[in-house]
């Protein structure tokens, strides 16, 4: 296939193309700056700038754009950027399709298990309703701009968990700490992570790609876990203690609103649709998951 991405400088979108090329596909990203390559295509989505041309004879485009939800503090500006950055990206996309005679058959755009918000222990399939809270809005109103993609094209919307990774990902600044045995659990830890690896994120788009699969899809591993668990097991996968408890007073201290929504809130989804397909998964259990991320496997 012929896939163009948006937003390939990221955790995801580096592995993702590297797995596309690895398995024969044709992969142009967009990118913000001069082209390096002819596989690049410079775009402005600030400014609502793409040529139309970049999308043509593209069988997919998957987007990956916006701002990093954990990078910087949640002040009211910065939530503006959050929204308007994954909103500005995927409108420019959509506008683009929709002024080609043959727009792209496909068209894959990110979302988040927060479209949920906090859900406690209710097992979330894609039918769940949304739940309340900034990140929830903002899920929402992401999904329903990749909806404005022209008619014809399949979307499909992928909720992505909390992704594992051994160089970080959404565990960036707890797993160095893990690795010297003062890392610990969050808050009371019984809040449900979503959680998968990054090779089987890489996996589940490129089978979304191919597979006639259209609306949300919950990316995640069909085995769920609550933040103990999580940090039980990737601490017995590095050998290490994780005593160090950090309550939810500290949390909310240090990262205001953002330990609430990106910290705090559980979200138990399962997989339903993955599952329905027959997706198949590297590492379907937490114990493969944390082997793999302790450099195991």
């Amino acid at each position: 296939m012929r896939i163009v991405i948006a937003g390939a400088s990221g955790l995801i979108g580096t592995h993702l193309s590297a797995t596309l090329r690895e398995a024969g596909h044709d992969v142009t990203t967009l990118v913000r700056r001069e082209p390096a390559s002819a596989a690049e295509i410079r775009w402005d989505p600030a400014a609502q700038r793409l040529d139309p041309q970049a999308l043509a004879g593209a069988d997919a485009v998957i987007n990956l754009s916006g701002a990093g939800i954990g990078d910087r503090p949640w002040t009211r500006g910065r939530i503006d950027e959050l929204l308007t950055s994954r909103l500005a990206a995927t409108s420019t996309l959509t506008a683009a399709m929709a002024k080609l005679d043959h727009p792209p058959r496909t068209f894959i755009s990110q979302s988040g298990s927060n479209y949920y918000g906090d859900s406690g222990s209710a097992l979330l399939r894609e039918s769940a309703s949304p739940g309340s809270g900034i990140l929830a809005r903002l899920c929402v109103e992401w999904e329903a701009a990749a909806h404005q993609a022209p008619a014809g094209v399949r979307v499909v919307t992928p909720r992505t968990g909390v992704v594992l990774s051994p160089a970080g990902g959404a565990l960036g600044r707890l797993l160095p700490l893990l690795r010297l045995g003062v890392g610990g659990p969050l808050g009371n830890g019984r809040q449900y992570w979503p959680w998968i690896t990054l090779p089987d994120v890489a996996a589940a788009f490129m089978f979304l790609a191919g597979a006639g699969i259209r609306g949300p899809v919950n990316v995640c591993a069909p085995e769920s876990a609550d933040v103990n668990a999580l940090i039980g097991a990737l601490a017995s996968a590095l050998h290490r203690p994780a005593f160090f408890r950090v309550p939810s007073p500290a949390l909310r201290l240090v990262m205001w609103k953002l330990a609430d929504e990106l910290i705090l809130a559980s979200q138990r989804m399962e997989p339903a649709v993955l599952e329905a397909a027959g997706f198949q998964w590297q590492h379907p259990s937490l114990a493969e998951a944390a082997a793999w991320v302790a450099g195991k496997h």
